[in-house]
Protein backbone atom coordinates (compact mmCIF):
# COMPACT_ATOMS: atom_id res chain seq x y z
CA UNK A 1 0.00 0.00 0.00
CA UNK A 2 1.17 3.49 -0.79
CA UNK A 3 1.94 5.98 1.97
CA UNK A 4 0.80 9.59 2.06
CA UNK A 5 2.12 12.49 4.09
CA UNK A 6 -0.92 14.26 5.55
CA UNK A 7 0.40 17.20 7.49
CA UNK A 8 2.84 15.81 10.04
CA UNK A 9 1.41 12.27 9.80
CA UNK A 10 2.48 9.33 7.66
CA UNK A 11 -0.63 7.51 6.51
CA UNK A 12 -0.81 4.07 4.94
CA UNK A 13 0.61 0.61 5.41
CA UNK A 14 2.50 0.26 8.69
CA UNK A 15 1.06 3.44 10.19
CA UNK A 16 -1.92 4.09 12.49
CA UNK A 17 -5.24 4.98 10.91
CA UNK A 18 -5.59 8.71 10.28
CA UNK A 19 -8.79 9.89 11.97
CA UNK A 20 -10.65 12.95 10.68
CA UNK A 21 -13.39 14.67 12.67
CA UNK A 22 -15.69 16.02 9.95
CA UNK A 23 -17.09 19.22 11.42
CA UNK A 24 -18.49 20.23 8.05
CA UNK A 25 -21.28 22.72 8.69
CA UNK A 26 -22.03 21.54 12.22
CA UNK A 27 -20.56 24.81 13.49
CA UNK A 28 -23.91 26.47 12.59
CA UNK A 29 -22.00 29.34 10.95
CA UNK A 30 -20.52 30.36 14.32
CA UNK A 31 -16.72 30.52 14.63
CA UNK A 32 -16.95 30.09 18.41
CA UNK A 33 -18.83 26.81 18.02
CA UNK A 34 -16.24 25.81 15.43
CA UNK A 35 -13.44 26.41 17.93
CA UNK A 36 -15.30 24.42 20.58
CA UNK A 37 -15.66 21.53 18.12
CA UNK A 38 -11.95 21.65 17.28
CA UNK A 39 -11.01 21.62 20.96
CA UNK A 40 -13.29 18.64 21.63
CA UNK A 41 -12.01 16.79 18.56
CA UNK A 42 -8.45 17.20 19.80
CA UNK A 43 -9.44 15.87 23.22
CA UNK A 44 -11.12 12.87 21.56
CA UNK A 45 -7.92 11.88 19.75
CA UNK A 46 -8.69 13.05 16.20
CA UNK A 47 -5.70 13.66 13.95
CA UNK A 48 -7.49 16.31 11.90
CA UNK A 49 -10.64 18.40 11.70
CA UNK A 50 -12.33 19.07 8.40
CA UNK A 51 -14.59 21.89 7.29
CA UNK A 52 -16.37 22.65 4.01
CA UNK A 53 -15.53 25.76 1.97
CA UNK A 54 -17.89 27.00 -0.76
CA UNK A 55 -18.40 30.01 -2.96
CA UNK A 56 -22.18 29.80 -3.19
CA UNK A 57 -22.61 31.60 -6.48
CA UNK A 58 -20.07 29.20 -8.03
CA UNK A 59 -21.72 25.99 -6.94
CA UNK A 60 -25.40 26.93 -7.43
CA UNK A 61 -27.36 28.67 -10.15
CA UNK A 62 -29.61 31.60 -9.27
CA UNK A 63 -32.57 29.23 -9.49
CA UNK A 64 -30.82 26.86 -7.11
CA UNK A 65 -30.06 29.68 -4.67
CA UNK A 66 -33.65 30.97 -4.84
CA UNK A 67 -35.23 27.53 -4.37
CA UNK A 68 -37.63 27.44 -1.43
CA UNK A 69 -36.14 25.59 1.51
CA UNK A 70 -38.63 25.36 4.34
CA UNK A 71 -38.04 22.53 6.80
CA UNK A 72 -37.06 22.08 10.43
CA UNK A 73 -33.33 22.10 9.56
CA UNK A 74 -33.49 25.25 7.42
CA UNK A 75 -31.53 28.37 8.37
CA UNK A 76 -33.28 30.49 5.72
CA UNK A 77 -36.36 30.69 3.52
CA UNK A 78 -34.38 29.79 0.39
CA UNK A 79 -31.62 27.27 -0.13
CA UNK A 80 -29.20 30.10 -0.80
CA UNK A 81 -30.09 31.83 2.47
CA UNK A 82 -29.76 28.52 4.28
CA UNK A 83 -26.29 27.82 2.88
CA UNK A 84 -25.11 31.38 3.43
CA UNK A 85 -26.08 31.19 7.10
CA UNK A 86 -23.84 28.13 7.50
CA UNK A 87 -20.78 29.61 5.79
CA UNK A 88 -17.75 30.87 7.66
CA UNK A 89 -15.83 33.86 6.33
CA UNK A 90 -12.31 33.68 4.94
CA UNK A 91 -11.18 35.51 8.08
CA UNK A 92 -12.83 32.78 10.14
CA UNK A 93 -10.92 30.12 8.21
CA UNK A 94 -7.63 31.87 8.79
CA UNK A 95 -8.43 32.17 12.50
CA UNK A 96 -9.40 28.48 12.76
CA UNK A 97 -6.24 27.42 10.93
CA UNK A 98 -4.12 29.26 13.50
CA UNK A 99 -6.26 27.84 16.31
CA UNK A 100 -5.57 24.31 15.06
CA UNK A 101 -1.84 24.98 14.83
CA UNK A 102 -1.80 26.02 18.48
CA UNK A 103 -3.65 22.82 19.45
CA UNK A 104 -1.44 20.62 17.22
CA UNK A 105 -4.36 19.22 15.24
CA UNK A 106 -4.44 19.33 11.44
CA UNK A 107 -6.84 21.79 9.83
CA UNK A 108 -8.32 20.91 6.46
CA UNK A 109 -11.42 21.51 4.41
CA UNK A 110 -13.10 20.24 1.30
CA UNK A 111 -13.22 22.91 -1.38
CA UNK A 112 -16.39 22.75 -3.46
CA UNK A 113 -15.23 25.07 -6.24
CA UNK A 114 -12.02 26.33 -7.81
CA UNK A 115 -12.00 29.62 -5.88
CA UNK A 116 -12.35 27.77 -2.59
CA UNK A 117 -9.55 25.37 -3.53
CA UNK A 118 -7.32 28.34 -4.34
CA UNK A 119 -8.12 29.97 -1.01
CA UNK A 120 -7.47 26.78 0.99
CA UNK A 121 -4.19 26.30 -0.85
CA UNK A 122 -3.21 29.88 -0.10
CA UNK A 123 -3.74 29.50 3.65
CA UNK A 124 -1.60 26.37 3.59
CA UNK A 125 -3.84 23.38 4.23
CA UNK A 126 -1.67 20.24 3.84
CA UNK A 127 -4.11 18.20 1.73
CA UNK A 128 -7.44 18.40 -0.06
CA UNK A 129 -10.52 16.33 0.72
CA UNK A 130 -12.83 16.10 -2.28
CA UNK A 131 -16.51 15.66 -1.47
CA UNK A 132 -18.43 12.74 -2.96
CA UNK A 133 -20.61 15.31 -4.72
CA UNK A 134 -17.58 16.38 -6.78
CA UNK A 135 -16.27 12.94 -7.75
CA UNK A 136 -17.69 13.54 -11.24
CA UNK A 137 -16.66 17.22 -11.32
CA UNK A 138 -13.59 16.60 -13.45
CA UNK A 139 -12.68 20.29 -13.93
CA UNK A 140 -12.51 20.72 -10.14
CA UNK A 141 -10.56 17.47 -9.67
CA UNK A 142 -8.01 18.50 -12.28
CA UNK A 143 -7.71 22.03 -10.86
CA UNK A 144 -7.09 20.58 -7.40
CA UNK A 145 -4.65 17.93 -8.62
CA UNK A 146 -2.45 20.65 -10.08
CA UNK A 147 -1.87 22.02 -6.55
CA UNK A 148 0.35 18.94 -6.06
CA UNK A 149 -0.92 18.20 -2.57
CA UNK A 150 -2.41 14.88 -1.39
CA UNK A 151 -6.04 14.39 -2.41
CA UNK A 152 -8.61 12.29 -0.58
CA UNK A 153 -11.48 11.23 -2.82
CA UNK A 154 -14.78 10.27 -1.20
CA UNK A 155 -16.85 7.90 -3.32
CA UNK A 156 -20.43 8.23 -2.10
CA UNK A 157 -23.13 8.25 -4.80
CA UNK A 158 -20.74 6.47 -7.20
CA UNK A 159 -20.23 3.12 -8.89
CA UNK A 160 -16.88 1.54 -9.72
CA UNK A 161 -16.83 2.96 -13.23
CA UNK A 162 -17.17 6.48 -11.81
CA UNK A 163 -14.43 5.85 -9.23
CA UNK A 164 -12.04 4.61 -11.91
CA UNK A 165 -12.89 7.59 -14.10
CA UNK A 166 -12.15 10.08 -11.30
CA UNK A 167 -8.92 8.30 -10.43
CA UNK A 168 -7.81 8.36 -14.06
CA UNK A 169 -8.30 12.13 -14.16
CA UNK A 170 -6.22 12.81 -11.06
CA UNK A 171 -3.49 10.17 -11.12
CA UNK A 172 -1.57 11.33 -14.22
CA UNK A 173 -1.27 14.80 -12.66
CA UNK A 174 -0.89 13.91 -9.00
CA UNK A 175 -0.46 10.38 -7.67
CA UNK A 176 -0.81 11.40 -4.00
CA UNK A 177 -4.30 9.91 -3.73
CA UNK A 178 -6.47 8.25 -1.11
CA UNK A 179 -9.88 6.73 -1.86
CA UNK A 180 -12.61 6.44 0.77
CA UNK A 181 -15.56 4.08 0.64
CA UNK A 182 -18.63 6.15 1.48
CA UNK A 183 -22.43 6.04 1.37
CA UNK A 184 -23.94 9.51 1.10
CA UNK A 185 -27.15 9.20 3.07
CA UNK A 186 -27.58 10.85 6.47
CA UNK A 187 -27.69 8.58 8.39
CA UNK A 188 -26.74 5.59 6.23
CA UNK A 189 -28.51 2.25 6.63
CA UNK A 190 -26.11 -0.46 7.77
CA UNK A 191 -27.22 -2.60 4.82
CA UNK A 192 -25.88 0.09 2.47
CA UNK A 193 -22.47 0.63 4.10
CA UNK A 194 -20.75 -2.22 2.18
CA UNK A 195 -17.43 -2.40 4.01
CA UNK A 196 -16.36 -5.19 1.67
CA UNK A 197 -15.85 -2.51 -0.99
CA UNK A 198 -12.67 -1.69 0.94
CA UNK A 199 -11.27 -5.01 -0.22
CA UNK A 200 -12.34 -4.24 -3.78
CA UNK A 201 -10.59 -0.87 -3.66
CA UNK A 202 -7.40 -2.43 -2.31
CA UNK A 203 -7.40 -4.84 -5.23
CA UNK A 204 -8.33 -2.27 -7.88
CA UNK A 205 -6.00 0.48 -6.55
CA UNK A 206 -3.08 -1.42 -4.97
CA UNK A 207 -0.78 1.60 -4.77
CA UNK A 208 -3.40 3.87 -3.18
CA UNK A 209 -4.28 4.51 0.46
CA UNK A 210 -7.80 3.24 1.12
CA UNK A 211 -10.11 4.48 3.87
CA UNK A 212 -13.69 4.91 5.02
CA UNK A 213 -15.96 7.92 5.42
CA UNK A 214 -19.06 7.01 7.42
CA UNK A 215 -22.48 8.52 7.98
CA UNK A 216 -24.07 5.60 9.83
CA UNK A 217 -25.24 5.69 13.41
CA UNK A 218 -23.14 4.37 16.27
CA UNK A 219 -19.42 3.70 16.57
CA UNK A 220 -19.07 0.06 15.49
CA UNK A 221 -18.41 0.46 11.76
CA UNK A 222 -15.18 2.55 11.65
CA UNK A 223 -13.26 0.11 13.91
CA UNK A 224 -14.46 -2.73 11.68
CA UNK A 225 -13.25 -0.78 8.65
CA UNK A 226 -9.82 -0.46 10.27
CA UNK A 227 -9.75 -4.21 10.91
CA UNK A 228 -10.41 -4.66 7.18
CA UNK A 229 -7.49 -2.42 6.30
CA UNK A 230 -8.85 1.14 6.16
CA UNK A 231 -6.05 3.65 6.80
CA UNK A 232 -8.19 6.81 6.93
CA UNK A 233 -11.38 7.17 8.95
CA UNK A 234 -13.67 10.17 8.62
CA UNK A 235 -16.77 10.66 10.78
CA UNK A 236 -19.04 13.65 11.21
CA UNK A 237 -18.61 15.33 14.57
CA UNK A 238 -21.03 17.47 16.58
CA UNK A 239 -21.51 18.84 20.06
CA UNK A 240 -25.14 17.69 20.15
CA UNK A 241 -26.90 15.32 17.72
CA UNK A 242 -30.22 17.05 18.40
CA UNK A 243 -29.02 20.44 17.14
CA UNK A 244 -30.74 22.03 14.16
CA UNK A 245 -29.16 21.04 10.86
CA UNK A 246 -29.13 18.15 8.43
CA UNK A 247 -25.78 16.59 9.40
CA UNK A 248 -26.08 16.38 13.19
CA UNK A 249 -28.16 13.16 13.22
CA UNK A 250 -25.41 11.36 11.27
CA UNK A 251 -22.66 12.72 13.53
CA UNK A 252 -20.95 11.50 16.68
CA UNK A 253 -20.89 13.52 19.86
CA UNK A 254 -17.57 13.83 21.74
CA UNK A 255 -18.18 10.86 24.03
CA UNK A 256 -19.01 8.57 21.11
CA UNK A 257 -16.17 9.88 18.96
CA UNK A 258 -13.68 9.31 21.78
CA UNK A 259 -14.91 5.72 22.19
CA UNK A 260 -14.59 5.16 18.46
CA UNK A 261 -10.98 6.40 18.51
CA UNK A 262 -10.27 4.20 21.54
CA UNK A 263 -11.70 1.14 19.80
CA UNK A 264 -9.76 1.84 16.60
CA UNK A 265 -6.49 2.10 18.51
CA UNK A 266 -7.27 -1.10 20.44
CA UNK A 267 -8.01 -2.94 17.20
CA UNK A 268 -4.81 -1.67 15.58
CA UNK A 269 -2.79 -2.88 18.54
CA UNK A 270 -4.64 -6.19 18.52
CA UNK A 271 -4.04 -6.92 14.84
CA UNK A 272 -0.38 -7.73 15.63
CA UNK A 273 1.49 -9.72 13.01
CA UNK A 274 0.94 -12.88 10.99
CA UNK A 275 3.19 -15.14 13.07
CA UNK A 276 1.42 -17.50 15.47
CA UNK A 277 3.53 -18.14 18.55
CA UNK A 278 3.20 -18.53 22.32
CA UNK A 279 3.15 -15.11 23.93
CA UNK A 280 5.49 -14.38 26.80
CA UNK A 281 2.51 -13.64 29.03
CA UNK A 282 1.04 -17.08 28.21
CA UNK A 283 4.04 -19.05 29.52
CA UNK A 284 2.93 -19.17 33.18
CA UNK A 285 -0.62 -19.95 32.10
CA UNK A 286 0.68 -22.81 29.97
CA UNK A 287 2.64 -24.25 32.88
CA UNK A 288 -0.49 -24.15 35.06
CA UNK A 289 -3.14 -25.37 32.63
CA UNK A 290 -1.43 -27.49 29.98
CA UNK A 291 -0.82 -31.21 30.37
CA UNK A 292 2.36 -33.26 30.81
CA UNK A 293 3.06 -36.99 30.51
CA UNK A 294 2.55 -38.44 34.02
CA UNK A 295 3.32 -41.89 35.45
CA UNK A 296 0.13 -43.92 35.85
CA UNK A 297 1.99 -46.56 37.94
CA UNK A 298 5.31 -46.89 39.78
CA UNK A 299 8.12 -47.05 37.21
CA UNK A 300 11.45 -48.52 38.30
CA UNK A 301 14.88 -47.47 37.13
CA UNK A 302 15.77 -49.49 34.01
CA UNK A 303 12.15 -50.17 33.02
CA UNK A 304 11.23 -49.85 29.35
CA UNK A 305 8.34 -47.37 29.09
CA UNK A 306 5.03 -48.78 27.82
CA UNK A 307 1.73 -47.03 27.10
CA UNK A 308 -0.04 -48.53 30.14
CA UNK A 309 2.51 -46.87 32.43
CA UNK A 310 1.49 -43.41 31.28
CA UNK A 311 -1.33 -40.88 31.45
CA UNK A 312 -1.62 -37.11 30.95
CA UNK A 313 -2.24 -34.53 33.67
CA UNK A 314 -1.34 -30.97 34.61
CA UNK A 315 0.75 -29.01 35.24
CA UNK A 316 2.46 -28.53 31.92
CA UNK A 317 5.98 -28.49 33.30
CA UNK A 318 7.14 -31.88 31.99
CA UNK A 319 7.31 -33.78 28.72
CA UNK A 320 4.49 -32.75 26.39
CA UNK A 321 1.80 -35.34 25.54
CA UNK A 322 2.61 -34.47 21.91
CA UNK A 323 5.74 -36.64 22.41
CA UNK A 324 4.04 -39.67 23.96
CA UNK A 325 4.86 -41.99 21.06
CA UNK A 326 8.45 -40.77 21.15
CA UNK A 327 8.66 -41.82 24.82
CA UNK A 328 7.45 -45.40 24.31
CA UNK A 329 10.27 -47.94 24.51
CA UNK A 330 12.66 -45.54 26.20
CA UNK A 331 14.39 -46.52 29.48
CA UNK A 332 13.71 -44.85 32.82
CA UNK A 333 16.92 -43.58 34.44
CA UNK A 334 15.33 -43.30 37.90
CA UNK A 335 12.54 -44.69 40.01
CA UNK A 336 9.42 -42.69 39.16
CA UNK A 337 6.53 -42.98 41.61
CA UNK A 338 2.95 -43.10 40.33
CA UNK A 339 1.22 -39.77 39.61
CA UNK A 340 4.41 -37.83 38.96
CA UNK A 341 5.21 -35.54 36.06
CA UNK A 342 7.93 -37.16 33.94
CA UNK A 343 10.80 -34.85 33.10
CA UNK A 344 13.32 -34.93 30.24
CA UNK A 345 16.17 -35.80 32.59
CA UNK A 346 14.26 -38.83 33.96
CA UNK A 347 14.54 -40.71 30.66
CA UNK A 348 17.42 -42.26 28.75
CA UNK A 349 16.82 -40.92 25.22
Amino acid sequence: MNTLQLGNKNVGDGHPAFIIAEIGINHQGDVNIAQDLIQKAKECGADAVKFQKRSLTRILTKAGLDMAYDNRNSFGKTYGEHKKALELSEADYRELNIFCQKLDIIFCASGWDEESIDFLDEIGIPFFKMASADLTNFPLLIHTAKKNKPMILSTGMADMKMVHAAFSQVNPINNQIAILQCTSTYPSAFSEVHLNVLQTYMKEFPDTVIGYSGHEQGIAIPPAAVALGAKIIERHFTLDRTMKGGDHAASLEPQGFAKMVRDIRHIEESMGNTEKKIQESEAPVFRKLAKSIVSAVNISSGDSITANMLTTKGPGTGISPMRLNELLGKISKIDIPADQVIMEEDIQW
